[in-house]
């Protein structure tokens, strides 16, 4: 049941937002040049890894080091507008039609964040990640790392197809209020370095 809303909310989504998406993606043509895609590998359902699409909202640039420069000198005026409206997650729904992500789960995180999870945490992947999920509708990057585990972990316990319904309703309220899109002092969301709860 799960999969087949999925397929029918992304087939949908993208039909009808895929004027928006056109229009998004010429303007970061023209803005930020190539590429318009932001591709990289996130861990999916058990920690298997995947490659995950989103619109780009950086420019590249890096140090005399050749290290990219922190995300708060990189994100560009575009880019603030696409994360604040989720427009940048929106090719991810690309990603629930081949099934490697859900419409709602937990939020795909970085590949080097694996074996920094406590066993606790890393219940987390016992499902499909999703495009939004409980902590993105309870505070998104505006949580603690500790916090925003803890939302994953319920929804991971008490999923349902009417709790993601709930879900998907309350993250169009929160995208057009633009709430907790990033941390406290952060562009985005600082780096998980582990935690000491189990």
């Amino acid at each position: 049941m799960k999969r087949a809303a999925d397929v029918l909310g992304a087939l949908l989504g993208l039909v009808l937002l895929s004027p928006v998406l056109l229009g998004v993606a010429m303007l970061i043509r023209c803005q930020m040049g190539a590429p318009v895609f932001f591709c990289q590998l996130r861990p999916g359902r058990g920690g298997a890894p995947f490659r995950m699409v989103k619109f780009r909202t950086m420019r590249v640039a890096r140090d005399a080091q050749g290290a990219a420069l922190p995300d708060a000198e990189r994100l560009t005026g575009l880019g603030r507008f696409l994360r604040g409206s989720s427009l940048d997650e929106m090719p991810e729904l690309w990603n629930v039609l081949k099934g490697e992500m859900s419409l709602v789960g937990p939020r795909p995180l970085l590949m080097e964040y694996l074996p920094l999870y406590s066993p606790e945490q890393a219940r987390r992947h016992d499902v499909k990640p999703g495009v939004t999920g409980w902590a993105q509708i309870n505070g998104r990057n505006a949580l603690s790392w500790d916090e925003k585990f803890a939302l994953d972990l319920w929804y991971v316990d008490n999923r349902s197809l009417w709790l993601d319904l709930k879900i998907i309703w309350l993250t169009i309220r929160k995208v057009f209020k633009r709430e907790g899109i990033s941390a406290a002092g952060e562009a985005t969301m600082p780096k998980f370095t582990g935690s000491d709860r189990a």
